[in-house]
């Protein structure tokens, strides 16, 4: 399994071909006779155990591309307009708009199962996921830091967006419009789906400000190799259960949800409709879904599941965790994204592209 970044559709396209001759190059006979899964995830996100298990059980090969971003993989979808994938993994807020582009092969529940372990709530959370859409896991947004090269810890919003001289060049954002300028506007105190200019115009001058201390707006590495790890960056804009990740490569890594509060995200998986392997599709959303396979999902990637009989095979310490299952105060601060208006959207995506570009 290859697990890398993908900074494009080129580099995914790339990407795919590359894994396709891994497979070629380790397994000489007649990979090309097998059925493929074309897959759309993010990296890190899949256990490869599972996915060679799944292999085997159903004498097929799967073909994972990667997005580094929420943008890019908009971009992906769009220049592609839904096709190229069988599988691709989505946050909620897109799900009603990739319908609405007939890019979602309406899902056949007695197909799948293991659907009744799903809890319920994660589907009313974005309703246009009924019917098109699996929850894979739900987490925040918050900020990971190294505690030993921070002297003090870091609570708000602000800590990131206007730093003290001991973070000037060592901070990492996500550099999209929905995490950088959602959390912007937080900080300021405004919802992150504020459809107002003025408001917008304000994170936007938060964000300038911050430019210069910024060390990267690409999402760190999950590995021993992350600039989080060797110092390089010492405070990011990260997602919880990545922070844990982190963590296994160096313990002074904390995780926290800023008291203004972070992004409550939902990530779902979706069957396309151009895909030509639908019943493969379900049968791997479905297997996903099998409570053992769930529960060793979420320990792989630390996240919380939605599959309510997996978390009943989790270990207390792992449900205890108050990053991976957050108290009810934090949830409450804490946003899904919305719809925006076309106009807002707009103007982020301006933002963004004078910021970064």
């Amino acid at each position: 399994m290859c697990i890398k970044t993908v900074p494009g559709l080129v580099s995914a396209m790339l990407l795919l071909g590359a894994c396709s001759m891994e497979a070629v190059a380790s397994n000489p006979e007649s990979t090309a006779a097998k059925r493929e899964l074309v897959v759309l995830n993010w990296s890190e996100y899949l256990d490869p155990e599972l996915v060679q298990e799944f292999e085997n059980q159903f004498d097929v090969k799967i073909r994972i591309a990667y997005f580094a971003s929420d943008d890019l993989r908009e971009d992906i979808m769009l220049e592609m307009d839904g096709t190229g994938y069988d599988v691709v993994i989505v946050n909620g807020v897109n799900i009603d708009a990739y319908r609405r582009r007939g890019w979602l092969a309406k899902l056949e529940p007695d197909k799948i199962p293991n659907l009744k372990f799903i809890d319920s709530q994660w589907f009313n959370i974005f309703p246009a996921s009924r019917g098109y859409a699996v929850p894979y896991f739900w987490g925040t947004l918050g900020i990971a830091y190294r505690k030993d090269l921070v002297p003090e810890r870091l609570t708000s919003w602000n800590d990131l967006y206007t730093p003290k001289q001991y973070l000037h060049g060592k901070i990492g954002m996500i550099g999209n419009s929905r995490d950088a300028i959602g959390m912007a506007l937080k900080s300021i105190g405004y919802s992150a789906n504020s459809n107002d200019r003025a408001e917008l115009r304000e994170a936007e001058q938060l964000l300038l400000k911050q430019k210069p201390f910024v060390n990267t707006y690409t999402y760190l590495a999950l590995n021993k190799e992350s600039a989080m790890v060797s110092g390089q960056v010492a405070a990011a804009m990260m997602y919880s259960g990545d922070a844990l990740m982190l963590r296994e490569h160096h313990a002074d890594i904390e995780y926290v949800v800023p008291v203004e509060g972070g992004n409550l995200w939902v990530d779902y998986w979706t069957v396309m409709e151009a895909s030509e392997n639908k019943d493969l599709a379900t049968d791997f959303l479905n297997y996903l879904n099998t409570p053992d396979n769930a529960r060793a999902l979420a320990e792989y990637v630390y996240y919380a599941t939605p599959n309510k009989a997996a978390a009943d095979l989790l270990p207390d310490e792992f449900l205890s965790d108050s990053i991976i299952y957050p108290n009810v105060a934090v949830l409450e601060k804490s946003e899904p994204y919305a719809r925006l208006s076309p106009r807002a959207e707009k103007m982020r995506n301006l933002i963004i592209t004078r910021l970064i570009d």
